[in-house]
């Protein structure tokens, strides 16, 4: 029998015949706290599912769906983080590999907007040039792979390699090697002129 049941029993002279109604009320008080914990965490990195959810799911009219699957996975996960990570590390593993597993297994890819030459010209004079070049890097990274859009973000967000390596479940040098190739390809796209 659990100890801190046994030490409850003791402490307030309970019978071992009803263990089972002490459990219960021990559970419920332990889920409470983890819901508090989670909530607050959640809020605090908000952020997160709000970015993956505009890098996968940006175009989708249920997007709002999106970020609730999100939190429902990270919510079904959370008494598997043990502080080993931070949680917005944590976090972000989680919500990446939920974002991933829903596009697969709907078996669709990405929909993007198609601009035309009109809202461009509107877009670039009334923003700046910093805006229409984070407008064309968005548009750049909406292009790569899943894994690629992923690991981009985790790099952009100033995380180490290590911490994208351990998120990501690839070795810190395979991950120096992938960030090096998205660039590549992000600087070809800007060359190229993304389209």
């Amino acid at each position: 029998m659990n100890d801190l049941i046994l030490s409850f029993m003791k402490l307030f002279s309970v019978s071992c015949n009803k263990p089972i109604l002490i459990f219960v009320l021990l559970s419920k008080s332990n889920h409470i706290i983890m819901e508090k914990e989670f909530t607050e965490l959640l809020y605090q990195n908000q952020g997160i599912v709000h970015k993956i959810c505009s890098l996968y799911f940006n175009n989708r009219a249920d997007k709002e769906d999106y970020k609730q699957e999100l939190i429902i996975q990270l919510w079904k996960a959370f008494p598997s983080f043990n502080n080993q990570l931070k949680f917005s590390t944590w976090m972000y593993r989680v919500s990446l590999n939920a974002s991933i597993d829903i596009l697969r297994k709907e078996k669709t890819q990405p929909h993007f907007i198609k601009i035309d030459k009109h809202s461009i010209e509107a877009t670039t004079e009334s923003n700046s040039e910093s805006d229409d070049n984070k407008e064309k890097l968005y548009r750049a990274i909406s292009k790569l792979t899943d894994i690629d859009k992923a690991i981009i973000t985790l790099y952009l967000d100033e995380f180490s390699y290590k911490e994208i390596a351990e998120i990501m479940g690839i070795s810190e040098s395979n991950t120096g090697v992938k960030i090096n190739r998205i660039k590549s390809l992000i600087l070809k796209s800007f060359e190229n002129g993304i389209k």
